[in-house]
């Protein structure tokens, strides 16, 4: 039996972000000190992708948003569009940011958000924070809400999201964040170990419909999620490479579903690593449909599917993948 997932559910998982904050008018100015003129672009994030809600113009270096927005939330300042942006968590308050460089972030400088120091304060020590600590340092603000999303969701169970998330502040239950992270804890249950492998359709680098489970049921597949941007995914993908050349006439293959933006960069990357597999991309980034269905929220993931279609284990790295293959398929 194929398991595919609702066009619902894969909104919900995709956009489905119900917002519990005001509509505010912002209180933010800024100064960038190396460009004078020129325009800024104010960005809202999404679901982990940012979208443009307005643009000011830069007069002597120096500029003012009066938007009405969602507050408190995260937002992007940037010069360039296309450009990641500079996170700054604005809120209800007269806020400030300096710009040292309008080509670089590093030393920017923001005052008047209390949401933006907690996230300033966590990255300066995130390798040593742990989730529950840092939820009961402030289970009321967005920042919080945020950094149990973003940096540590993809290592926690279904059960543990869910826990965690129970510990935010009411005000936080309606965030995208708190929403986002209920769903994903309902999808992380359906690709767990001895469930079926959901099925989807994709497309190949010929412009061809390609569907996951034309690939499945011949023996062992390795459905890899990766993307030419993931410096951690390159330098995966000899070891990915060298299971495949060990085992492809044993038994084993493998399905890489990518997570680019354009078509020129993902065929490069599968030229340049020698990835003669499979492979499919719907260019969306982290919008991807297939990355959706198997909450897939950090890059390399992969699933070892068996041949009757039952996901065997996830996310198998170097040597866990080989000792796996070995397992399954000898030496």
């Amino acid at each position: 039996m194929k398991t595919t997932i609702t066009s619902a559910v894969l909104s919900t998982l995709l956009f489905g972000i119900v917002y519990a904050g005001q509509i505010k008018p912002l209180q933010l100015k800024g100064t960038v000190k190396d460009v004078q003129t020129g325009t800024i672009y104010l960005q809202r994030f999404d679901n982990k992708i940012f979208h443009t809600v307005d643009s000011a113009t830069l007069h002597n270096g120096e500029f003012n948003f009066t938007t009405r927005v969602e507050l408190p939330e995260l937002y992007g300042l940037t010069l360039e569009k296309d450009k990641t942006p500079f996170y700054i968590f604005l809120e209800d308050a007269p806020i400030t940011v300096t710009f040292d460089s309008g080509a670089s972030y590093h030393n920017t400088v923001v005052s008047g958000s209390k949401s933006h120091d907690r996230f300033v304060d966590y990255s300066n020590r995130q390798q040593n924070v742990q989730v529950a600590d840092f939820i009961k340092e402030d289970p009321a603000s967005i920042t919080t809400a945020y950094v149990l999303y973003r940096n540590f969701a993809y290592r926690l169970s279904p059960s543990e999201i869910r826990e965690y998330v129970s510990q935010l502040d009411p005000s936080l239950q309606n965030t995208q964040y708190a929403t986002v992270l209920h769903g994903l804890a309902n999808t992380l249950e359906t690709v767990l170990p001895g469930n079926k492998a959901p099925d989807f359709t994709s497309t190949g680098p010929d412009g061809s419909t390609i569907r996951l489970s034309d690939h499945l049921c011949k023996g062992y597949v390795l459905l890899d999620f990766w993307a030419a941007w993931c410096g951690p995914c390159r330098r995966e993908n000899p070891n990915v490479v060298a299971a495949y050349q060990h085992y492809k006439d044993k038994g084993f293959t493998v399905f890489g579903v990518s997570l680019d933006k354009t078509k020129e960069a993902w065929l490069k990357a599968i030229e340049a690593d020698g990835l003669t597999w499979p492979h499919v991309s719907d260019l969306t980034f982290w919008e991807s449909e297939a990355a959706a269905i198997y909450g897939v929220r950090a890059i390399p993931a992969n699933f070892l599917i068996g041949p009757d279609g039952t996901i065997v284990a996830r996310n198998l790295r170097g040597e866990g993948l080989r000792k796996k293959l070995q397992e399954l398929l000898g030496e």
